[in-house]
């Protein structure tokens, strides 16, 4: 221990990146820290690793004594009170990459799972009783809209 850093990861990541941190700090991971168990925990740490489970307002900030970084292990920081961080000479990073596939992942799933028959035309125009669409003019613009 001594003179390395303290970091706590307050939530599950990958076993490579908490072995990653161990290579440089003294790590603490869990997979989820309670409110009031991290708000007695933060004190004694000098960074902190989050994914989007944890909120880090003003109240934990104001608890992490010796807090000099937060990580965000995911896209964007609006669980983090980045102001009262900032206040506090905290440096507050994430990692916008580290979901990159799982998002493009989902968004196919999403593509793939729409249902073919959405693209088939409403039933009175499949049989041939609806009228054909309304269109209307702009004076102004002279565009036709449907």
């Amino acid at each position: 221990m001594g003179d390395k850093y303290r970091v706590l990861v307050a939530e599950k990541i990958s076993a490579e990146g908490v072995e990653k941190l161990k290579e440089y700090f003294d790590v603490d991971a869990f997979d989820g820290v309670p409110r009031d168990e991290l708000l007695a925990k933060i004190g004694d740490y000098d960074g902190l690793v989050v994914r989007s489970g944890t909120k880090v307002d003003a109240e934990a900030i104001g608890a992490a004594s010796r807090l000099k970084v937060i990580g965000r292990a995911g896209i964007g920081v609006d669980n983090i009170d980045v102001e009262s961080a900032t206040k506090k000479g905290v440096l507050v990073a994430n990692v916008p990459e580290s979901n990159i596939i799982s998002a493009a992942e989902h968004t196919m799933a999403m593509l793939m799972s729409t249902p073919a028959r959405s693209l088939l035309p409403a039933p009175p125009s499949r049989e041939g009783s609806g009228s054909a669409p309304r269109t209307r003019e702009s004076s102004s613009t002279a565009r036709r809209w449907g």
